[in-house]
């Protein structure tokens, strides 16, 4: 009887800490949108014309459903991180080094300065590096409505529309060749009707629309 009491604290101790860690704050999930300035989806023709010269550039969107990151709540609430990069922001995924990028996020204007900060630390947490130096940081209101076909995400100074729809052509041997840049739990390609950035602070502006360019899903940390 000891041995099964002993067991019983031991087991009470070690779930302790994990407990606390989940109090702690990182548990929330949401919707997540991307698009870049290149295929996803497409043959190897297309491909090796556009993994030296395009594909530098991507809007990157979290939009909240519920849940909490570092202890604070952010039901509701949407960050944008609009990304451009020295060079094809996914050529690591067939071989090449990891593009040195540069991030303007944008922040939901209802959030309090507790929340922009969560915002921030989770996109950056979980963005597999491509929100790391950020040269502005800003609030806006951002729109981002999902409905059955399509997602459409606006904010200060940028369009992002997808349709959640793609054509799986297998012309000149089309395939998938990269996957979301951000960590996603379960994510589909989509067609990229409207992806725009007109800001300043990245030094390059961009329109890239009716692409096979884009992925849509969720996310849970």
């Amino acid at each position: 009887m000891k041995h099964v009491v002993a067991a019983a604290v031991m087991a009470t101790l070690a779930a302790a800490p994990l407990a606390a860690r989940d109090g702690a704050g990182n548990s929330i999930s949401g919707s997540y949108v991307e698009a870049r300035t290149a295929e996803v989806f497409t043959g190897g023709c297309i491909m090796n014309g556009e993994a030296g010269t395009t594909g530098r550039e991507a809007l990157l969107v979290w939009k909240v459903d519920r849940g909490s990151f570092d202890g604070v709540p952010l039901n509701g609430l949407a960050v944008v991180a609009a990304i451009a990069g020295d060079q094809n922001l996914g050529i690591r995924e067939i071989g090449g080094a990891a593009a040195a990028t540069k991030a303007a996020i944008f922040v939901d204007d209802r959030a309090t300065p507790a929340q922009r900060s969560a915002l921030v630390a989770m996109a950056k947490q979980h963005s597999n590096g491509m929100v790391s130096q950020v040269v502005e940081l800003s609030s806006s209101p951002i729109q981002f409505v999902e409905g059955s076909d399509a997602i459409r995400v606006s904010a200060k100074s940028l369009r992002l529309t997808v349709s959640k729809e793609l054509n799986h052509d297998p012309s000149c041997g089309a395939r998938q060749w990269f996957h979301p840049l951000a960590e996603v739990s379960n994510s589909a390609m989509g067609t990229t009707a409207e992806n725009s950035f007109e800001g300043a602070a990245l030094g390059t502006k961009w329109s890239d629309p009716n692409k096979r360019s884009s992925f849509f899903g969720t996310f849970s940390y």
